[in-house]
């Protein structure tokens, strides 16, 4: 059973599913009354919502539509929970989209999201992106939420301060007193090689100008795994910057060094999400406070 308007489901589970095939086979019904419903929706707007492509993505107009439509799904998901109690699986039927970084999901996000489905059932569609670039999903309307390193809330939307998330720039043992034996200066740091999670990561950037002043370009790997930033240190691939969390037990086992201990970076992080008044909403903000404030610096 669906409360929301027929052309309105139809357009989010195009853009969700990423095709209108898939997205009549969620809605159990003919790719050709998808397409129907979609374009009876942008006449009715005057304007073409979807681009039809693979996958299909939203126009700049269909952006503006989808995020009003996520936070009709949350409340839509509440009313037949408290309408329909013989059916409790509602809630769960349609998975969350939530965006957060990369560092967060390997740290301290994947408690929040047990807890959640333990006491709520609820499901979960997560996109993985840098804490400078999450909020671009949420804008967007790809996702209700996001874990963000930006604390002015978007039009529309609350903010949650969640804490800080330090980082700390490691080596191996052998790497630092190769590369770092005269100090961690302009010198060394244009020689030595940086791992980086992506193109989209300034971290290491941002470390190296607090030192420098400058914008270097040292030999670089890209490597785009949390987990493995660590590992890499550990096995001399470069110097990177890593939560402090993550790079703790390495630390203690002397399988890396803390290249410069008077420096590092913190990250503030915050959760952006639709402002409506859901459970929904309030119960996954609640959760992700209690599990950041358990790793994250307050």
């Amino acid at each position: 059973m669906d409360l929301i308007h027929p052309q309105l489901a139809a357009f989010a589970a195009v853009l969700e599913e990423g095709s209108f095939d898939a997205a009549a086979h969620r809605l159990s019904i003919t790719p050709s009354a998808v397409s129907q419903r979609i374009k009876t929706l942008e006449d009715r707007l005057g304007q073409v919502m979807v681009v039809r492509q693979a996958p299909c993505r939203p126009t700049p107009a269909g952006e503006k539509l989808l995020r009003r439509v996520r936070p009709m799904q949350a409340l839509e998901a509440e009313a037949l929970a408290d309408f329909l109690p013989e059916t409790m699986e509602a809630p769960a039927a349609r998975s969350i989209a939530i965006a957060v970084n990369d560092d967060s999901l390997e740290t301290w996000f994947l408690g929040a999201l047990a807890r959640l489905h333990q006491r709520h059932g609820y499901l979960f569609d997560v996109r993985v992106d840098d804490q400078d670039h999450t909020l671009a999903l949420l804008r967007d309307g790809s996702v209700l939420g996001a874990v963000t390193a930006e604390s002015r809330p978007l039009q529309g939307c609350n903010v949650h301060p969640l804490g800080t998330m330090r980082y700390c720039a490691i080596a191996s043992p052998a790497f630092a007193a190769r590369h770092f034996h005269g100090g961690v200066d302009a010198a060394a740091l244009a020689q030595a090689p940086m791992v980086v999670y992506n193109r989209k990561d300034e971290l290491q950037a941002r470390f190296v100008r607090r030192i420098t002043r400058a914008r270097l370009a040292p030999p670089t790997h890209y490597l785009p795994t949390s987990t493995g930033f660590v590992e890499a240190a550990a096995r001399g691939l470069g110097w990177c910057l890593a939560p402090e969390s993550l790079a703790a037990p390495a630390l203690k086992a002397k399988a890396i060094v803390n290249i410069d201990s008077s420096r590092w970076i913190d990250v503030p992080l915050f959760w952006q999400h639709a402002a409506v008044r859901s459970s929904t909403l309030r119960q996954i903000s609640d959760a992700l406070r209690e599990a950041a404030a358990e790793v994250l610096r307050g």
